[in-house]
């Protein structure tokens, strides 16, 4: 999974994370293998990126990240590819539904909607972990929810379909 890292600087840097066969976690930067371990402590999620530590949590506005590192606190905006096309998807007026996936290999933890639902833009419809850390995968689109194709405590593959979600207006 592609994410993007923007500094207070403006500097961008693409960041590839791969879940490799045996659960050990591949990480690259500018295209850059890179020694990187995690772990949390006490709400936050301490990184060692090479010889470097870093604190992180996420910010009030749940779309930045706080770190410290070096004795300096700052904060990095950080989005996943996916997020990326979905928002330039809904800029660009697309109808039609909306398909929750998984965005990297996980397991099913909880199901927070059911077949039937409406659910708002942004609400979060399913919970998966995936590398040790729980990610809400939230609709893009506010729809009514017609599949659930998951249960919890299931494996699932990238990019597996988890929830479908008709527009409201189109909903059967």
């Amino acid at each position: 999974m592609r994410y993007y890292v923007t500094l207070p600087d403006g500097d961008e840097r693409p960041i590839d994370v791969v879940q490799r066969p045996g659960g050990r976690t591949e990480v690259r930067v500018d295209g850059e293998l890179v020694d990187v371990d995690a772990g949390a402590v006490e709400g936050a999620l301490n990184v060692r990126v090479g010889d470097r530590v870093f604190d992180l949590w996420l910010e009030p506005d749940g779309h930045s990240y706080g770190f410290v590192g070096g004795g300096a606190r700052t904060r990095a905006l950080v989005e996943s590819e996916r997020s990326r096309i979905g928002e330039a998807a809904s800029r660009s007026g697309g109808g039609g539904g909306c398909l929750v996936r998984a965005p990297m290999p996980g397991r099913i933890v909880k199901l927070l909607v059911e077949e039937g639902d409406a659910v708002e833009a942004g609400a979060p419809v399913v919970v998966v972990e995936a590398m040790k850390m729980e990610n809400e995968l939230c609709a893009d689109k506010p729809g009514l929810v017609t599949a659930v194709h998951v249960a919890p405590g299931e494996n699932v593959d990238s990019n597996a379909t988890l929830v479908e979600l008709a527009p409201l207006d189109e909903a059967p």
